[in-house]
């Protein structure tokens, strides 16, 4: 048995914690990862992602990094210059990387850059996708993001394929895999194949969250919903967009069997390590919207699928683990899986107890964080649309308009200790949800009396934290005295 087993990392982008059978969403069709957490893998119930938007979400699980560390906090900031990924330090213990084109981590615009973490890139799959006309702005309700069934194949698929076969030649134990597999589903816009439509009982679709029956909700999501002008869309539109979502699931489900079908046809499947794992969560329909925002931190964002099957040499406790942990967390667990030290100082904990021992404590808090100082407006690209704005035809209108509200748009951070939930933002409009008697966040109880010992408990964690992680020491060290061989000339 080789001391580095293969490595396959499945990423779904968008892909909420509720959408699969075994996390309790009655509508779900996920026979295939219901089935591997059960009998191969532990599902850990209660992960969340350090941002609720895929750039600084993978940023930082791929490094074991929170985003306020190198800044990484736009969709526009991705790695480059160097900079130390859990791929780069794999390549240099000896595994091939592979990955197919769905990136949103590295900047590919950077000469060589893609070339330091990866040793084979698939181009991006083609697909022959015959799609219903795309919203525009001369039709009702545009920026829902919805579009309905497709008749053709999702470019995932064409992905899915290309991963299958680079697997079927995996045969050199010594030589071992790392594959990066992310999946465009389930993303918006919100569009499916009849199949997977068709196994969705819209009758099984849970309740979404009105925004009516809401208070106190953030200032970035009123403004997404004055611009996104949904108010009026009917509720049977709205169940739609639910059927889709969970439709995609469904796609998602049936690419990660194919995948475990050419692990096993290949006969690696025992010596290799499966995470699958989403960026961060999608409202679909939840609080009277679609998409998702990059500094609004309910569960339906923050909360995600995290399923980890180690290699059949290790002890494992199928099942479903309820302690809290972090997608830092994922960055830790794989370079103990791959018996990889990390090579950058990084604030991963290994969730190697929790899967020997589901019943094993983990954390006992986790943080995400998003959004932006008015200063940075103008610093980011993708918050600059010129003197007329964001083009009203684009399907992101809404979002961008919202964005660029500087109050909106203010930098946040989340705590959650496993029932309570604080936000603190910059303005002072914080946020506090009590879900053990708020589990669906409707009600913001930051000015409860009751509250205030709590609040301050979390205040002080959070300043705790801050300090903890606020930066990393380089593992360089310079010398500041003069030496006969810092004279030398460079040879």
């Amino acid at each position: 048995m080789s001391r580095h087993p293969n490595i396959i990392i499945i990423n779904p982008d968008e892909m909420r914690w509720n959408t699969m059978g075994h996390t309790g969403n009655p509508a779900a069709s996920t026979p295939h990862l219901d089935w591997f957490a059960q009998n191969e893998a532990v599902s850990f119930d209660h992960t969340y992602c350090q941002n609720p938007v895929c750039v600084p979400s993978r940023c930082s699980f791929f490094t074991g990094l929170y985003p306020h560390v190198n800044g990484h906090r736009t969709m526009h900031y991705l790695m480059h210059d160097g900079k130390d990924t859990l791929f780069a330090e794999l390549r240099r213990n000896g595994y091939k990387v592979w990955m197919n084109s769905r990136n949103d981590f590295i900047a590919a615009n950077v000469p060589g850059e893609m070339a330091t973490q990866f040793d084979e890139l698939q181009a991006g799959g083609f697909s022959n996708i015959s799609n219903p006309p795309r919203p525009h702005v001369s039709q009702e309700f545009p920026y829902s993001h919805y579009i309905g069934i497709y008749e053709g194949e999702s470019p995932d698929m064409a992905d899915t394929r290309a991963a299958c076969e680079r697997i079927l030649k995996q045969k050199d134990e010594s030589d071992p895999l790392c594959m990066f597999i992310g999946w465009q589903n389930p993303h918006v816009p919100y569009l499916t194949d009849r199949e997977h439509y068709e196994r969705i009982n819209p009758d099984l679709i849970e309740e979404r969250v009105h925004f009516s029956d809401t208070k106190g909700k953030s200032l970035m999501i009123q403004k997404l919903r004055e611009f996104s002008a949904l108010d009026g869309m009917s509720e049977e539109r709205w169940k739609e967009i639910q059927r889709i979502y969970l439709a995609q699931c469904s796609l998602v489900d049936d690419m990660f069997a194919m995948i475990v079908d050419a692990l096993k046809k290949a006969d690696i499947y025992d010596n290799t390590a499966i995470f699958f794992l989403s960026d961060h969560g999608d409202f679909a329909g939840d609080y009277d919207l679609p998409e998702k925002a990059q500094n609004s931190f309910e569960d339906v964002l923050t909360r995600v699928p995290l399923l980890i099957k180690p290699p059949k040499s290790e002890k494992c406790d199928p099942g479903i683990c309820t302690s809290l942990c972090e997608l830092v967390d994922f960055y830790a667990i794989l370079m103990d899986y791959a018996n990889v030290a990390p090579e950058h100082d990084q604030f991963g904990r290994s969730l190697r107890a929790c899967i020997e021992d589901r019943n094993a404590a983990h954390r006992q808090c986790v943080f995400c964080e998003g959004g932006r100082r008015a200063c940075e407006k103008q610093a980011d690209e993708y918050h600059k649309y010129g003197d007329q704005g964001p083009s009203k035809t684009s399907d992101y209108w809404a979002k961008m308009n919202a964005e660029a509200d500087d109050d909106a748009h203010e930098k946040g951070t989340m705590i959650f200790d496993g029932r309570y939930k604080y936000v603190m933002r910059m303005s002072g409009n914080d946020e506090f949800y009590d879900l053990e008697s708020d589990p669906k966040e409707k009600i913001n109880r930051i000015d409860e009396e009751q509250y205030e010992a709590v609040i301050l408990k979390l205040k002080l964690e959070m300043l705790r934290w801050y300090q903890e992680t606020c930066d990393t020491v380089p593992r360089f060290y310079d010398s500041r005295f003069l030496t006969p061989e810092s004279i030398k000339p460079r040879q």
